[in-house]
């Protein structure tokens, strides 16, 4: 089978899932089962593999991510319910000014990045998305944008997440180095994605619809929860979640034994996020408490369509996974003699077909691991470039064969057509900088 045919097939597919939901008004989640189904058939993988590949990609990405999203709704909802969202949107505000609210909300995605994986990340943080977008008068488009943007960056270019850890491995990198490389390459990422966010996904108007004003929580509850207490149940997970990133470190600084177990399971997000929830249940006053459960049940609910839509992306990428997408490429571009080019465009090739940003870098570092000697990639901070290049081309694109497409435009009531403006055209746009960016680099210590 000839990679241009599967690559016609996949370009397909996701113009049929673009107009089935932009224009059909078809729901996102049979889409993307249909299309999984359909292009698994006609790249010829055997009927029962298709149906067990689509279901084995729907819980395998629901074994990752669906009670991280269950807990992060549940907790959503609750500081909406009690005013705490407000409380850190005002809290914020006061410290930085409505002007910077945006600038503050991708910062933060880019320190939260770090430790916590995206789609974590952006669970945990979109209650502050929806408060500060609504507190400062911004299209909550904007907001997610530059959230999104900023757990990007670091997602893809810094260690300890689990895809740039792994390329340094494969490529026999300095950790400390790509770690500190990574950090710097990720600052202009994030402000591409900023100045995004404020220049095009502001045209796009999505109200942050909060359930109630300050002034009716004031007047319901007779004050707002304090600003620490508000604060506690998103900090929690993420110190949590960065002590386990720590601890994972090849020093191991909490050692082997009982210390290092504890803070492992503590740091899960799945035990984070549900520690978190318990947090969240002590911002109930006493006269709502006999709503407790009337609340968490409409976190559950409201997080039933966003895990059916996040489950039927895992569908069609694992379907995207299972076909020879890896080999059309490498036959016709690693001959190409183009530096720290090669890595990137084979990522962003991979990444945009198959969808899932760390399997494109695995997947490209592999590939690549052989050529380093002869591409003249040797030096310590060469093999650190072409780590920053493929983690550049694993953002290139973000789109419907993605997760962490669906979770940023389900969390932040977009529909598939802003999606694709917000997030893709955002996405494209931090690829592209960081590719720059690394080049520039590359021509100078290379």
């Amino acid at each position: 089978m000839s990679g241009i045919f599967i690559f016609g097939v996949i370009f397909l597919a996701v113009v049929a899932m673009v107009i089935s939901i932009s224009k059909f008004n078809q729901h996102p989640f049979l889409v993307l089962t249909v299309v999984a189904i359909v292009v698994g058939l006609v790249c010829g993988i055997p009927t029962e593999e298709v149906i067990n590949t689509v279901k084995s990609g729907f819980g395998n990405i629901l074994a990752s991510i669906g009670i991280v999203i269950l807990a992060g709704t549940i907790i959503g909802t609750i500081l909406e319910k009690t005013g705490a969202a407000l409380t850190m949107a005002n809290s914020i505000l006061k410290l930085v000014g409505k002007k910077n609210s945006v600038l503050t909300m991708g910062l933060t995605g880019y320190v939260t990045g770090i430790p916590v994986f995206c789609d974590s990340g952006f669970v945990i943080l979109s209650p502050i998305s929806r408060a500060l977008a609504s507190q400062s008068n911004v299209s909550l488009a904007v907001m997610a944008t530059a959230l999104s943007g900023g757990l990007y960056a670091t997602h893809c270019l810094v260690p300890p997440t689990p895809g740039p850890i792994a390329m340094a491995g494969t490529l026999e990198a300095d950790l400390g180095l790509t770690i500190l490389i990574g950090l710097l390459i990720s600052i202009p990422a994030t402000i591409s994605a900023i100045i995004y966010a404020k220049k095009v996904a502001s045209k796009i108007d999505i109200p942050a619809n909060p359930e109630y004003t300050v002034d009716e929580l004031v007047q319901k509850y007779g004050k707002l929860p304090g600003t620490l207490h508000s604060f506690s149940p998103i900090l929690l997970p993420i110190i949590l979640i960065a002590l386990k990133s720590v601890g994972d470190f090849p020093s191991a600084p909490f050692g082997s034994g009982v210390l290092k177990m504890i803070v492992s399971f503590i740091g899960n997000p799945v035990i984070a996020l549900i520690l978190g929830v318990f947090l969240a249940m002590t911002l109930i006053p006493k006269e709502e408490k006999q709503n407790a459960l009337k609340w968490i049940t409409e976190g559950v609910t409201n997080s039933a369509g966003i895990l059916a839509i996040t489950g039927a992306g895992g569908s069609f990428g694992a379907i995207l996974q299972k076909l020879p997408i890896a080999d059309a490429l490498s036959g016709s571009l690693l001959g190409l003699g183009v530096g720290v080019l090669l890595p990137f465009v084979i990522a962003a090739l991979l990444k945009t077909a198959m969808g899932a940003s760390t399997v494109a870098m695995i997947t490209t570092s592999a590939m690549i691991a052989p050529m380093m000697g002869t591409l003249g990639f040797t030096s310590p901070i060469a093999k650190v470039l072409v780590i920053m290049a493929i983690g550049a081309g694993s953002m290139t694109v973000s789109h419907a064969n993605d997760s962490y497409f669906w979770v940023v435009s389900q969390f932040s009531d977009m529909d598939t057509k802003a999606a694709y403006k917000c997030q893709t055209g955002m996405t494209a746009v931090m690829g592209i900088v960081t590719i720059i960016t690394v080049f520039i680099l590359s021509l100078i210590f290379v």
